[in-house]
């Protein structure tokens, strides 16, 4: 049962992945190059936290003793390593989040079918992109960004909130429920998401929102694909379990 179960997941995921990559090789890397232009700029607006974060070219001059520790990240090139490396970690991607989907299943009892696999596909969608957008929108290199850790938090922790919201609301008819749920969904966003010191950034704004918004349509195609996928997967794989 296990076997099959992870299987399905596996091939759910390495098909909505593949289409994922697609969609992002297409959308939303041209988006990050353009970026990585005024990163690498250097016009003054670009933040330590975003050289640590992403690869940049642009480096202060070392004094001719100083060992070679401060070079630049490794980072794929552009072209053909690039779109490699892009497909491999949409798949990574894909694979993972249909695990967390019929692992969900599996605890839950409730079954992914060919029928409701869009429906699983939308919770996701809505519980690990759609909500913490609201207080942690996507971000282009370069642009300013508060302390990982806590953004880390905060992401973590609306997730799981909004992921027990719309099981509470999916799954059970008590007003308590409903209530909680409402509860849950607000909590994150009441608390708020850890926010940069400072909202300047070299990277346009236009940019900065085109991106935001097709990172976001993006995903709810990934998650609709994986939802879709892994219920046609665990229909033809685990129906019989």
């Amino acid at each position: 049962m296990i076997g099959r179960v992870i299987l399905a997941a596996l091939l759910a995921g390495i098909a909505a992945g593949l289409f994922y990559g697609a969609v992002q090789h297409v959308r939303l890397t041209p988006l990050i190059l353009e970026a990585e232009k005024y990163e690498n700029a250097g016009d003054g607006h670009t933040h330590d936290h975003a050289a640590a974060a992403t690869t940049t070219t642009e480096q202060a001059p070392a004094p001719a003793a100083e060992p070679a520790a401060e070079e630049e990240a490794w980072a794929p090139q552009d072209g053909a390593e690039r779109t490699f490396y892009t497909f491999l970690a949409s798949i990574v991607a894909g694979a993972g989040f249909a695990a967390v989907l019929a692992g969900i299943s599996l605890l839950s009892g409730v079954r992914i079918t060919p029928r409701n696999g869009v429906l699983w596909g939308l919770a996701g969608f809505l519980a690990v992109h759609l909500a913490p957008a609201a207080g942690l929108a996507p971000e282009l290199p370069g642009m300013p960004a508060a302390d990982l850790a806590a953004r880390q938090i905060w992401w973590i922790g609306t997730i799981i909130a909004t992921g027990v919201a719309i099981w509470l609301f999916t799954q059970r008819s008590e007003t308590w429920a409903k209530v909680l749920a409402v509860i849950l969904v607000a909590l994150p966003h009441i608390i708020g998401a850890p926010q940069p010191p400072t909202h300047e950034s070299g990277v346009p704004a236009g940019l900065s929102a085109e991106f935001a918004a097709n990172t976001l349509a993006a995903a709810a195609l990934l998650w609709l694909a994986v939802g879709g996928f892994l219920g046609l997967a665990m229909d033809r794989f685990v129906k019989e379990a």
